[in-house]
């Protein structure tokens, strides 16, 4: 999704919400008409679906690379599949970083692709298949949950656990792309992401979930930098640009300006100029998320910093057992 979510989105009920309402139904709808057609296939290995039912970011690119490494450590080398949100790839096509730039493939599996083999196609099916036929053993199914083609042999609902799932309300009138009950009646897991105080608020919340809650945050990788009094101009096009501009904050930055863009916006070449002739006279370093470098050219990029972030999941347990149980 591109664009800031609307705040109505997780407000209480208001004026706006109950007007949109009966569209947000129609929406509702729409995706359970979807997910009802056809017969979805399967390909061979496992598919993990790691989705959501948000729409916007909710943590879905780092559960994604902390699944390939987990997978990687028990000895199984998974391929993510995506559709290239973001790119006019139609594929199938194996991503190089090297080689194809986001515009081509999409900002988050041109990230993803620096940590294992992911493949970008607009058809879910044949992109797997020729993941598998390369080798998968198996597959990471980015975003699929609303898509009908793959059978899932494991589904994990990410989710916010700061934001929730708003108002509970579908689009336009809230942030769901399908009910709540619905979706995570497909689901096997559900990996909330925040900490300790967003997820007792969760909870309340949402009690009674019916399947089990896995617990993770997003901790910065410790990579030498020391950003402690680092004046910087911090810039992000993510679903929440502002836990990246909290987290860079709680490092010690000393943050000059910060820049909430729209997810997954173009970087124009106005706007480059624009941020690096604020950061030269502000004096700042220029800062932004890997996904966001991701899509940066190559001759601006060497000018800006990253803050890593990885998924830390505080009790693997029932992962695991979920992939024993599905032979991975």
């Amino acid at each position: 999704m591109s664009g800031r979510a609307p705040d109505f989105w997780y407000d209480r009920p208001g004026p706006i919400t109950r007007a949109l309402s009966p569209l947000g139904a129609l929406y509702a709808r729409g995706t359970a008409r979807r997910l009802r057609r056809g017969r979805r296939q399967r390909v061979g290995v496992p598919v993990i679906c790691v989705g959501n039912l948000n729409a916007g970011g909710t943590g879905k690119t780092p559960t994604v690379i902390a699944l390939l490494q987990r997978l990687a450590d028990r000895g199984v080398p998974a391929h993510v599949v995506s559709r290239g949100h973001g790119g006019t790839e139609r594929g199938p096509l194996r991503v190089v970083p090297q080689l194809h730039g986001a515009a081509r493939v999409g900002d988050e599996p041109r990230l993803m692709a620096e940590f294992g083999p992911v493949w970008v196609g607009r058809d879910r099916v044949a992109t797997a298949r020729q993941a598998v036929e390369a080798g998968a053993g198996a597959i990471l199914l980015d975003d699929g949950f609303q898509d009908p083609a793959l059978a899932h042999d494991l589904a994990i609902v990410v989710v916010d656990a700061v934001r929730g799932w708003g108002n509970g309300l579908c689009l336009p009138a809230g942030p769901l792309r399908e009910p709540v009950a619905q979706g995570l009646a497909r689901a096997d897991l559900i990996l909330a992401i925040g900490p300790a105080e967003a997820q007792r608020r969760f909870v309340a919340r949402w009690p009674d979930l019916p399947v089990p809650r896995l617990t993770a945050r997003l901790e910065p990788l410790q990579t030498g930098m020391d950003w402690t009094g680092t004046p910087v101009l911090a810039f992000a096009g993510i679903g929440h640009p502002e836990k990246f501009f909290a987290t860079l904050a709680a490092q010690g930055a000393q943050i000059i300006r910060a820049e909430a863009l729209a997810d997954h916006q173009a970087f124009s070449p106005q706007l480059l100029t624009r941020l690096e002739t604020e950061a030269r006279l502000a004096g700042a370093q220029l800062v932004t998320t890997e996904k966001d470098a991701a899509r940066l050219p190559d001759s601006f990029r060497r000018k800006v910093l990253t803050l890593p972030v990885r998924l830390q999941i505080d009790d693997p347990s029932a992962l695991d057992a979920r992939l024993d149980a599905i032979g991975l």
